[in-house]
């Protein structure tokens, strides 16, 4: 990629080029390309952005909420008149097409845009007093403090974007840590920051490997708040260490979505959504829909409409043809992670109707596969697979289906197709996850918390959850001097 940005870490305001623990290569999945070179800090360069984001918050958080407000707007601004050159960066670093990458860097925007109103709507509130001689009692929403923000390479802006509009909305300043497969996307979007005015000190931006520098900053004395967005065993282990500080932590961890659908669901609208949506940067989302599970009488009719579908998909390298459907997968580990999910279902596990192999040649391809019947004690079945693999299972009753959609700890999301408004009721009621969706898979917007339950973390992001998880509760109380 000819326009591939040097890449820089952010510390109190100055672009630092030189890591001073080395450099990484970033390659490009879909042809193995090396795209730059990533630095990565040193234990003293972690300290100085701590310093800086300490600076930073006693600048930031006394700055009037309107004032915030107006830097993020501008912010959002240069993030859409420079979407087009971010979202081409997203999908050269981690390959999905273009039709995927312009939307999520438009939506990221959005996602800020309205964190920064709530910044201007957040005051919090009165409570009555029960005696005469108290004069008032408010409770204040005050700014938590320095925040780390941790995020993975599969929405490389918009989870960035999630935590940063919330944080900085709140008063807070932050050093953001992106993936080390997806950095210049993040760099991008914080260039956009600094343009449009945030103060030295307040964005800080990072790079390195991910252990040592997320255990290195959650361990400081600077730190009060800990977003990660990852792995269920990385977010229990980083959970651990934020507590040991009594750092304020919210972990949004990984999924297994499963889809009930029901006989009396619109079949054809059923079927294109759950086809279309589980490739979907190649399956590689957490609220991805994984476990299909569909009534007896329509089983057989949706896995052959789905398979169909499925089998047409255009895999390719989406940087060099937009007409690409699905890109490869983000690095060359995604591999043997999806061909020993389908190694497990040998022996009359599951049967593999479209699908199941690796796509030889340069890049990282999987092929969209589909496995009918997965057994219930597979892999496919109980371990998130986060890349484009479904399996379909029939159910006979639907608190059967609602059982098996339960049965595991994991409780992101969970998807429902029915034309039964009882059926609708009591899916909603009964399905244990942060976010349900009938008849449609868009549980995410910036108007609406984004989090799970169990496994899957807990807290929100998005929404009016999303500001507030940046602030604590304070109570104010006054009483008559006399």
């Amino acid at each position: 990629m000819a326009s591939y940005p040097q890449l820089k870490m952010l510390i109190n305001g100055e672009w630092i080029a030189d890591g001073a623990e080395g450099s990484m290569p970033v390659i490009n999945p879909a042809n193995e390309e090396i795209l730059g070179q990533m630095p990565k800090a040193s234990t003293e360069q972690l300290d100085a952005a701590l310093a800086a984001a300490d600076a930073g918050f006693a600048k930031w958080s006394a700055t009037p909420a309107i004032e915030r407000y107006k830097v993020l707007r501008r912010a959002t601004d240069l993030i859409r008149e420079r979407a087009e050159t971010i979202a081409r960066v997203v999908t050269a670093e981690m390959g999905k097409p273009m039709s995927q990458s312009k939307p999520e860097v438009m939506g990221a925007a959005d996602v800020i845009d309205f964190q920064a109103e709530e910044a201007k709507r957040a005051g919090g509130r009165l409570v009555p007093s029960r005696s005469a001689n108290i004069l008032s009692q408010q409770v204040r929403h005050v700014p938590v403090g320095p925040s780390i923000l941790l995020t993975p390479w599969n929405f490389p802006v918009n989870l960035p974007c999630r935590k940063l509009g919330g944080a900085l909305a709140a008063g807070c300043s932050v050093i953001l840590k992106p993936a080390e497969d997806t950095p210049a996307s993040a760099q991008l979007l914080v260039e956009a920051f600094v343009d449009a005015g945030v103060p030295d000190g307040v964005i800080n931006l990072v790079y390195g490997d991910p252990g040592p520098v997320s255990e290195h900053l959650i361990a400081s004395d600077v730190t009060r708040k800990v977003s990660f967005t990852g792995s269920t065993a990385v977010g229990k282990h980083l959970g651990a260490l934020a507590a040991q500080g009594m750092k304020r932590f919210t972990p949004e961890l990984g999924g297994h979505a499963p889809v009930i659908v029901s006989e009396n669901a619109n079949f054809e609208s059923a079927v294109a959504a759950c086809a279309t949506v589980k490739f979907r940067n190649a399956g590689q989302v957490c609220v991805s829909p994984t476990r299909f599970l569909v009534a007896r009488s329509i089983y057989d009719k949706f896995v052959a409409e789905f398979a169909d579908r499925a089998s047409k998909v255009k895999v390719g390298d989406a940087g060099a043809d937009e007409t690409v459907e699905m890109g490869p997968l983000a690095h060359g580990r995604r591999i043997p992670a999806m061909e020993y999910m389908v190694e497990d279902l040998g022996g009359n596990r599951g049967e593999v109707l479209t699908g199941g192999k690796a796509i030889g040649g340069r890049g990282f391809f999987f092929e969209p596969t589909v496995v009918a019947a997965p057994a219930a004690d597979s892999r496919l079945m109980n371990e998130e697979p986060f890349g484009p693999i479904a399996g379909i299972v029939p159910f006979d009753e639907l608190e059967e289906a609602v059982a098996t959609a339960n049965s595991l700890r994991y409780g992101l999301a969970a998807y429902a197709f029915t034309g039964s408004q009882d059926e609708s009721y009591y899916l909603g009621s009964a399905l244990r996850a942060g976010m349900v969706a009938i008849n449609h898979l868009l549980v995410a917007s910036p108007e609406t918390p984004f989090g799970g339950i169990g496994d899957s973390g807990f807290g929100s992001e998005g929404g009016v959850e999303g500001y507030l998880g940046y602030t604590d509760t304070k109570f104010v109380t006054v009483a008559a001097s006399g």
